[in-house]
């Protein structure tokens, strides 16, 4: 198959309208062609006017391990274009850079979740160039978690940079796909295309919204695999919890464990309170020590999320649910865990709000975590409903 870069770079006519542009490159570590070349050096070598790029969280070069790490402006050392930053002093565009370019291509790698900050920064770069007068070019790429969608919506005014929008947590589209909906939903005038893929298959196996031919390159530095993006809608739940996620180790956002629990109860009691979540994945019990964040140096008894292999079912995997299903069972066989960060840790920058709540856009899921009453059913009461209206949602706008 053929991504979006693939296709502007073999087929001149798709890049006939830059002729004679300024253009910009929003763009990461995984932003490369079929043969990995990165994007700036393959436009640049196919005769695009690159005037300026741009960085979401982690920077162009991806070298930012952790959250909340800023990354600076620069000028790239190679091609001496100006290097600005989405993630430093500044999250959106500035009136300053966006006179840099007529033009900007957007070759962002996705996990398909609300909470992964690209799809943010894909909405504050169209809505600053629906101010100034840009054209946004999306060069698109598969969505790695495919096709279904799981979570609920984004409750009103707990909007973040970790929730642009009342989205779903696992939402089903490719960056193409999502700035379509943006535009539509908030209303934008702006010159937009997407560059669509070639043969990409999201509801065929062994690969689904990942074709197995194609290398993986960290989108983010914790982004290691297409298990970790397959997992990433539950698991990154835990940076809202006192649990550790596996940062400072090798299989981050995949696991999840602390020194005082007991890995092998947790997936019994899992299996015991809603096995019917636990479809599509294996669980299998570890024990990890990370070297740096939550729980270093100490000997974690852990869960890993098994995405992959035999045991992987796309249609049935439930990340969110499961990683929820792991609080839950915390909470019966630890009842006064403390399961949650407070809010002196202000997760990206928000104040006087739980980071579990900020990742959730809502506190629907923590409180039924710590309601010793609430089963299963009561969260999927919740969900079900917000699932089924994003699917109708969204509908329309799917490319592929």
């Amino acid at each position: 198959m053929s991504f979006g870069i693939d296709r502007l770079l073999a087929d001149p006519a798709l890049r006939k309208p830059l002729a004679g542009q300024r253009v910009a490159l929003l763009a990461h570590p995984a932003s490369v062609s079929a043969d990995l070349t990165h994007s700036l050096d393959a436009l640049v070598a196919a005769g695009v006017n690159v005037t300026a790029v741009f960085g979401p969280q982690h920077g162009v070069r991806g070298d930012l391990q952790d959250n909340m790490m800023e990354s600076p402006d620069f000028t790239d050392p190679v091609h001496g274009v100006p290097c600005f930053s989405l993630y430093g002093e500044v999250r959106r565009p500035t009136g300053q850079s966006m006179h840099t370019f007529d033009a900007v291509l957007i070759d962002l790698q996705d996990l398909g979740c609300r909470i992964y900050t690209y799809v943010t920064t894909l909405l504050y770069m169209l809505e600053a160039a629906a101010q100034h007068g840009k054209a946004v070019w999306v060069l698109d790429r598969p969505n790695p978690a495919g096709r279904p969608v799981e979570g609920i919506l984004l409750r009103p005014g707990c909007e973040s940079f970790v929730g642009a929008a009342p989205m779903v947590m696992r939402h089903g589209l490719t960056m193409g796909e999502m700035g379509r909906w943006f535009i539509r939903h908030f209303n934008l005038d702006v010159d937009y295309r997407v560059i669509e893929m070639e043969g990409w298959a999201p509801a065929v196996g062994p690969g689904f919204g990942w074709p197995t031919d194609r290398v993986w390159i960290n989108p983010s530095p914790n982004a290691a695999n297409v298990n970790m993006a397959r997992a990433y809608a539950g698991t990154v739940m835990v940076e809202g919890a006192t649990l550790s996620e596996g940062r400072g180790t090798t299989r981050p956002l995949e696991i999840f464990g602390a020194p005082d629990i007991d890995a092998k109860a947790v997936i019994a009691e899992m299996q015991r309170l809603a096995p019917q979540w636990l479809a599509g994945c294996k669980l299998r019990d570890i024990w990890f020590q990370p070297t740096f964040h939550k729980h270093v140096g100490q000997l974690c008894s852990g869960v890993h999320i098994h995405a992959e292999g035999s045991w992987y079912d796309d249609p049935a995997f439930q990340p969110w649910r499961a990683q929820a299903l792991g609080f839950k069972a915390i909470r019966s066989l630890y009842p006064d865990y403390p399961i949650w960060r407070g809010t002196d840790f202000k997760y990206e920058y928000t104040d006087d709000v739980l980071a579990i709540d900020v990742i959730n856009g809502g506190s629907d899921l923590r409180l039924w975590v710590d309601d010793a009453g609430a089963v299963a059913g009561d969260l999927d009461a919740l969900a079900l409903p917000d699932e089924a209206a994003w699917r109708d949602e969204i509908s329309d706008l799917l490319i592929y």
